[in-house]
Formats: structure tokens, sequence, C-alpha cells
């Protein structure tokens, strides 16, 4: 029997008051769906159709290219322009719920209410593109963890069950605009929070209050080593190389990544652990990627000098107009070094803004100042030499621009970033008589966060040396004579987990998760030896998204082991590897 409407004693629980008396005015079968035909009848039907530009058919007159265009109709979040996307079994007096239900991962809305259930699969958590759930109305004495898995829920209503608590996994649900929970036994101090503060701080307090994960298993390492050396002989031709985007203080916003508990995002908890991290794999080579300034003078310069490492850093382009106390919070790129191996020959900073304003190529176009000279991302040159065997390797390290929408601008940041890489190389080989006949053959290492998927243009331009003008990252954009011909390189590349057709992802968030990270690594004079492999997928399986308790970042750092080649003889050519990317 369902209990009279209660008293309000705050605007919080008016709300929920509210909300909890039209659940209970649709305990009807197919109460909304029936409601939804109602309203469709009265309302004009009317479908948006793109009106084609007839001079330019890839360009539709409301500004999407077709491509956009095609991707907005194919839906978003996994949704592949379903016709329907609500599903409406309310009423119906279930017990149970067919599994097949937990299979249509299209669905963005589901009514459970007013039903039989007793029980929650865990199963649901496999609609992770649902924006509302309705399972009030039922006999439900508790709700799975997995719910936390549904990121996208606004509205989760659970009014008239029999549940006395939550579980803190539920503070995941950080875009929760309406909660409903009145009806329900529920012990203090969740219906106080809720009462007192609202939505937002309930589910807060979830998040902060719940347990940390156990930990991982180590991550493997990978061998490819095919001639090794005899036990105990050290091989001074072997190093290692790491590279992390660590995640800045200033980005790590609970906005951002409000399902991470507001303590596992503070950076003072977060710097032990990546420091922790580093040592722990006690790299030879370090490049980092979001290194505000502060932190890199303070505490990774610092700390990282007690282990051997000297550095380099390059702070982003923006700095430049900033007060010196500004400047403290913009991030850059840092490269570290084992002291008691490498000696830094040069050092030279890639400001993408800067060279394509002195490039004759680059029109002042539309494009140009609009989509490219709007971001102020970096990449850093080391050139550096082993101390016992004299030999030069070239380290890039780079921050390619994050957004999707802006591919044309990565595009021509790294073919900018190769281009530089080439000059600076060669006039190196020059001025310190390195003995390389050309750039091809001095050994190069790019590492950093492409912000790119293996797919990319990026990743198919570094890997086969060219993309033509027409390539789709590139064809809707105009850029005068730097990309009329397509771009090209000379310099034979291949990512070092290429071996292993890459790992499931190095970037790994709530509406996220791919490869976007890379170790790049020069054909001719370098090889790999072996890989730190991917997190454990149990783990993996059991998160919604990183940082954590245990990962400081949302990325994953990249290792390693590269093997200097003993040099060819006779002349050769560039060999570009053959790529699937179309």
């Amino acid at each position: 029997m369902v209990s009279s409407l209660p008293t309000a004693t705050t605007a919080h629980h008016q709300h929920q008051i509210n909300y909890l008396q039209i659940s209970r005015q649709s305990s009807s079968s197919h109460h909304h769906a029936r409601t939804a035909a109602a309203l469709s009848r009265s309302t004009a039907y009317s479908n948006p159709i793109t009106i084609t530009d007839p001079n330019n058919p890839t360009v539709a007159i409301n500004g999407l290219t077709k491509r956009a265009q095609d991707k907005q109709q194919n839906g978003k979040n996994g949704t592949h322009g379903h016709q329907w996307t609500v599903l409406d079994i309310g009423g119906m007096g279930l017990k149970n719920l067919s599994t097949e239900l937990f299979s249509y991962q299209f669905l963005t809305t589901l009514y459970l209410n007013h039903n039989n259930l007793t029980f929650l699969t865990p199963e649901i958590r496999r609609l992770r593109n649902l924006t509302h759930l309705d399972i009030s109305g039922n006999k439900l004495t508790s709700v799975p963890a997995e719910l936390g898995f549904l990121i996208n829920l606004k509205e989760l209503f659970m009014f008239d069950n029999l549940l006395e608590t939550l579980p803190p996994q539920l503070g995941t649900l950080y875009q929760l605009e309406n909660l409903g929970l009145e009806g329900n036994p529920i012990k203090e101090p969740l219906m106080s929070i809720l009462y007192k503060d609202g939505i937002a701080e309930l589910i807060a307090y979830l998040r902060d209050n719940c347990p940390a994960p156990l930990p991982p298993p180590e991550r493997e390492w990978l061998t490819f080593e095919s001639e090794k050396s005899d036990a105990g002989e050290q091989d001074n031709n072997v190093f290692t190389i790491l590279t992390y985007n660590i995640l800045s203080e200033k980005y790590a916003t609970s906005q951002q990544y409000g399902y991470t508990p507001s303590w596992a995002l503070e950076w003072e908890y977060r710097k032990d652990l990546i420091l922790q991290e580093i040592l722990s794999y006690n790299p030879d080579i370090l490049c980092l990627q979001e290194v505000e300034a502060s932190q890199y003078e303070e505490f990774f310069c610092e700390q990282l000098k007690q282990a051997d490492y000297d550095s380099v850093f390059w702070v982003k382009s923006r700095a430049k107009t900033m007060s010196e106390w500004e400047r403290k919070s913009v991030d850059g790129c840092a490269t570290f070094f084992k002291s008691s191996m490498f000696n830094i020959l040069d050092k030279q900073i890639v400001e993408f803004t800067q060279v394509a304003m002195k490039h004759p190529d680059f029109e002042k176009t539309e494009d140009f100042f609009n989509r490219f000279m709007t971001k102020d991302n970096i990449s850093g040159l080391a050139l550096l030499e082993t101390k016992d065997s004299k030999q030069q390797l070239l380290v890039a390290n780079a921050h390619i621009h994050w957004d999707p929408t802006f591919a044309d601008v990565k595009l021509i940041q790294v073919s900018m970033l190769m281009n530089e890489i080439t000059r600076h190389g060669s006039e190196w080989i020059k001025s310190y008589r390195l003995g390389y006949k050309d750039i091809s053959k001095l050994p190069i290492l790019i590492c950093g966060d492409f912000n790119s998927s293996p797919t990319s243009g990026v990743c198919e331009f570094l890997s086969r040396g060219s993309v033509t003008c027409d390539h789709e990252d590139l064809v809707d954009h105009n850029y005068g004579k730097f990309t009329s011909k397509g771009l090209a390189h000379k310099i034979p590349l291949r990512s070092a987990y290429s071996q292993i057709g890459e790992l499931p992802f190095t970037n790994f968030t709530a509406h996220f998760t791919g490869v976007i990270d890379y170790i790049w690594h020069s054909t001719g004079m370098l090889s790999v030896n072996g890989l730190l492999g991917g997190l454990d997928a149990e783990y993996v399986s059991r998160n919604v998204g990183f940082p954590n308790a245990q990962n400081p970042s949302d990325h994953i750092c990249l290792l390693a082991e590269i093997k200097f080649k003993a040099p060819q003889t006779g002349p050769t050519n560039p060999q570009f590897r053959k790529s699937s990317v179309k």
C-alpha cells in the first residue's frame, strides 16, 4: 500500500515530493508510451533535412561537412541512428527481466516503473547510453553497484521501493540532475544530505566515501629481443624510454572528472603516485606532458635530480604573455634523462604558431587564423649523446591538440613537428659533426600525447611518410600551399607498440577509451627489445575511468626498451611501412 505524501521540510525535500506525486500518477501500463503517443498525434511532425550547397557538395548550408552531418545523423553515444531509443515496460507487473533487454545498448530512456521486481541484475551496466532510468514502484531492497557505470544518467527515479541504503559506487553518477528516493526506508545520513544540500552533495558524499578498488596486478613486460647479451653483461647500446601525460592540476577538475573522488583528484595525492610510478620503472629517458611550470620547478626537477636525472622543460606559448605568477600554472613538456648515461648537446622548442607565421607556404586563410593559430600546443626537441659509446639520439616530446573536431590542426601540427625535426636535426648533424649522411640515418624518438587514434591521419602520416591533399582530415580546409600538395616527411618511423597492434588503450575516462599516446622510433638506427604491457582487463572492467585511487592520470604511461642498431654499410633508401588506413 502506497503511503500518503509527506510534508516537505526543505526545498530539496519538496522537489522529491513533487516528483514522487508524478511517479505515482504513472502506475498504469505503458503510461509514458501512451502519453507520448497522444502528444505526437496532436503535434505536427517535422524532420530536418540537410540543404546542400550545389557548388560544394561536401559542405552543407548549416556549415557542417558531409562527414560531420553523417556522424550527426548516425546518432551520438553509440545509438547508431536507431529510430527508437525509449522503452516503456512500466506497469506490467513484471517479476523478472529478459537478459535480451540489456543488449539494447542504444536505449537512452528506460521505464521499468510500477512492476514487481525484487532485484536488478548487474547486467544493467551495459546500457551505458541511458540518460533516464525509472525503477520506481517496485519491491527492490537494493540496487546493484553496477548502476554506477551508467555515467550518462541525468534522471534516476527509485521512488517507492524498499531501499535502506545506496551503494557508494553511485557516486560516479556526477551528471545526475534528478534523483528520486522518496518512499524508501533509507537510513541516515543519506536522506538528510539530500534534503539539506541536494542531489549533487549526496552524489559527492557517495563518491568520496566509496572504497578504493583493489589494486591491479603488475603490468606485464613483453620481450622481443632477438640477440641477448651474455648473462651479467651490460649492453651499452640499450636504454629505456617512458612517456606519460600526467594530467595537469588545472585540468583535473570535478567538472571534467566528476566520477573521481575529490581526494584522488588532489594534486598533493596524485603527484606522489606519479613519482612512485616513474621511479618504479626507472627509465633512462622520461618524457612528461601536461607538467605545470611550478610542478616542474618545485617538485619533479628536485625529486628526480636525486634519482640521477637531468632535464629540460618547455612551456606552452601562452606563458609569454603572462606575469611570472600566472606563468607558474601554464603546462608544458618536460624531458628527463639519466645524467650518468647521457649528455645533452642541444635543445629546441617547437612553437607551432610561431613556426607557421614564418613559413612561406602558409596562406593567412580563415582556417589559419580561426582554427590553427588559436592553439598554443608545443613540442620540445633534445639532442642527447651517450657518455659511454658516444651515440647521438634526437628525442622529441610532443603534446598535440586534443579536440577531435580539429583533426586538420592535429595533422598540420605533426607535419610541422616533422619539418622542425628534419630542419634542426640536419643542422645538428652538421654543427656537431655527428657523422650521419642525412636526417634519415639519425636515431630519433618521438614520444607523447598525439590525441589521435591509430587509424587517424596523424598516424598514417607518421607511419607512411605522407598523406594526400584530399585526405579526409584536410580536404575541407584551406591552409594554402602548405597543404595543397599533401604532406610528407622523409624519416622512416614506426610505433614501438605496433609490434603488438598497440595497447587496448592509453587514455581511459568515463566518456572515452582509446589509444592516443605513442613512442615512435626511426627504423634505420633503432629497434624495440621490449615493451610494458597494458593494464589488467578485469581490473579495468571494474572502473568507470581514470584517475582513481591507483591511477593518478587519465592516461597510462608507455615504456619501451630501445636498442641502437649497428650502422648499415652502403647506400639505403628510406623504407616506410604500408598502412591499412584508407
